[in-house]
């Protein structure tokens, strides 16, 4: 597939062939030192195919260097050799030209092709984001041609095109460098509005997936309850309670829950603790590995509890995941307070 530079480029090496010939078509006119006129066809020859392919962008950077500002940007913008060399041929083109032919042909077509061809240049230098170079050069065209020709006859003569060739370049420019930073700014709006909308799924995934354990886990006892209208034995309200406590973990603390954790947190409650787990954000930018090491400590630690009442939350602090407390009776008398038996801080994993 043929792609948007390869068309520019070409067009432009076709205008610059045609704008070059017309200089070595010597007819209706006079040459006194051809030498020059050749040199200074070369000159400004090599110097457009050295503006059309030093340091170009690929077909693909063509967008993307009207995007950004950093290195995609720099690389299809001219280097500065290249540029002071176009400038330094705006200068020696015109009057190598000029002195090269005989003062009564200096206005035949083959000695002032080189008004359209240094037009054509500063085009060039200006699409490779050389502003200044390319208002420099076009000053200097335009008093060259002045000096040589009159003011009259070098704006008749095709110094108005020129000018105009590089200020609708100018303008083009900005408009294509303002259409992209907008498409950039859509792009990066949709990719915003696709990670919300992933983010939503994957919640409402989970939510499913919670609401799925929940009923799994208290809907045996549920229906049990219902059907005995309340009439529960010892043994069923043990699991009625323990069904209780795990749906309240499901909802409270899902991230800190595995097969294992969940294991313990029954256990303890069967043994008659009671238990709760709180998840309050503070696991927030962990990854799955790092869950899986803050789970593993806390099923050892509940394991290892023998307090009758365990507080299980994670923690906003920067060093710790997760405070393990565990509160026991400290005596016989209702008057007495509870003990702390536990504390045990999960660290966040580096």
């Amino acid at each position: 597939m043929v792609s948007v530079r390869t068309v520019l480029v070409s067009l432009g090496i076709a205008f610059t062939a045609y704008l070059a010939a017309r200089g070595l078509l010597w007819t209706g006119g006079s040459v006194e030192q051809p030498v020059v006129l050749v040199v200074a066809f070369l000159l400004y020859l090599i110097t457009t195919l050295l503006c059309l392919f030093v340091n170009a962008p690929r077909p693909d950077d063509v967008d993307d260097a009207a995007v950004t500002d950093d290195g995609s940007r720099r690389a299809a913008r001219l280097p500065r050799w290249v540029s002071a060399l176009a400038v330094v041929t705006s200068v020696i083109v015109p009057n190598a030209i000029m002195l090269s032919v005989a003062p009564d042909s200096r206005s035949a077509p083959f000695a002032t092709w080189y008004i359209g061809g240094i037009g054509a240049l500063m085009v060039i230098v200006m699409v490779r984001r050389r502003t200044w170079v390319a208002w420099s050069g076009i000053a200097l065209l335009a008093a060259a041609s002045m000096a040589w020709l009159g003011p009259l006859q070098a704006l008749a003569l095709g110094l108005v095109g020129s000018v105009m060739w590089v200020v609708v370049a100018q303008l083009l420019l900005r408009s294509l460098d303002r259409a992209a930073r907008d498409t950039s700014r859509l792009a990066q709006l949709q990719r915003a509005a696709s990670a919300w909308r992933a983010s939503q799924t994957g919640r409402q995934r989970e939510r499913r997936i919670q609401v799925q354990r929940a009923l799994a886990v208290a809907g045996p006892i549920l229906s049990r309850t219902i059907e005995r209208g309340g009439a529960l034995d010892g043994r069923e309200r043990i699991e009625a309670r323990i069904a209780e406590g795990q749906l309240r973990d499901e909802l409270r603390g899902p991230r800190l829950l595995d097969d294992v954790v969940r294991g313990e947190l029954d256990a303890a409650r069967r043994r008659g603790a009671t238990v709760t787990v709180l998840d309050e954000g503070g696991l927030d930018g962990l990854d799955e590995a790092q869950l899986w090491s803050i789970r593993a400590e806390l099923a050892a630690a509940v394991r290892d509890a023998t307090s009758d009442r365990l507080y299980i939350r994670t923690s906003p602090d920067d060093r710790v995941a997760v405070t393990v407390v565990g509160r026991s009776a400290a005596g016989t008398s209702l008057t007495d307070e509870d003990s702390v038996d536990l504390w045990r801080e999960i660290p966040r994993p580096r």
